[in-house]
């Protein structure tokens, strides 16, 4: 891989701090999700795409993992949640002019990044919580112009081998990819368990490097990212309207009959 033989392999994993999925989230005024008024953390599918760059490790291939981030300074949890999974370092790419940013806009913030950092393998979640998206990483693979493999239910990277496999379940097949690194992966929730930190992993990830760059760090024109620039945008938002109460059909012997009836009154049958 990229000097595999003679350096470390160079594992880049992208992250994302979101709104709690469990937590009522809304919309502000101008369209961007709402992250003041509910709790954020590492979105729980990219903590399978730490787990499967620690396993490449525990494998026994030669790697340096490094976690990168986009987003406000809050956003350090969740490289620090990874952290404390294990790896090795951390990066945050923090500006003002990055708020509103769309997928378009933070693919190319994430590929001038990790063209900084260097990288054999980039990994990330099949998408993020927040957005469900799931373009960037294709849109990554695009910027940095290297293969790109999504959705991964199963992912090998034997070393010294300069290739990345995997497996993907698609709805009529499973098929089996493959492709010389350096590449981009995504993987899917069904690779395997995430690991908890352990006490000693969040002790020692306060000690890890995490560094922060900006907009000009990374030769970006501000005017080709935030919300200005943006090629998407959220026309309307409406919360979800109160659950009602259900309906209770009496059953005095003739249940299945009632309730037949019932459906077919809703075109259900």
């Amino acid at each position: 891989m990229s000097e595999a033989t003679e350096a470390a392999v160079k594992i880049v994993v992208c992250v994302k701090h979101v709104p709690d999925a469990t937590a009522d989230r809304g919309f502000e005024p101008d369209g961007t999700t709402d992250r003041e008024s509910v709790d954020s953390l590492l979105s729980e599918l990219d903590e399978y795409a730490v787990e499967q760059a620690l396993r490449i490790v525990e494998s026994g291939v030669d790697a340096e993992i490094t976690y990168l981030t986009v987003g406000p300074d809050e956003a350090k949890s969740a490289l620090r949640k990874a952290l404390a999974m294990g790896g090795d370092r951390a990066v945050h790419v923090s500006d003002e002019g990055i708020a509103g940013t769309d997928a378009l806009g933070t693919s190319l913030i994430l590929a001038r990044a990790v063209e900084r950092l260097g990288f054999d393998l980039v990994l990330t979640g099949m998408a993020a919580t927040d957005s469900t998206m799931g373009v960037v990483p294709a849109m990554l693979a695009e910027r940095l112009d290297v293969p790109g493999i999504t959705y991964l239910d199963e992912l090998q990277v034997e070393a010294g081998s300069g290739t990345v496999t995997g497996r993907r379940e698609a709805e009529s097949a499973t098929e089996r990819i493959s492709a010389s690194v350096p590449a981009v992966v995504s993987v899917t929730d069904r690779t395997g368990e995430a690991r908890y930190p352990s006490f000693k992993g969040i002790m020692s990830a306060k000690k890890k490097p995490l560094d922060t760059l900006g907009l000009t760090d990374l030769g970006i024109d501000p005017a080709r990212v935030g919300l200005a620039a943006a090629r998407s945008a959220v026309d309307s938002a409406a919360k979800r309207p109160p659950r009602v109460k259900g309906e209770v059909l009496p059953d005095e012997g003739d249940g299945g009959v009632v309730l037949a009836a019932f459906l077919a009154s809703r075109k259900f049958i």
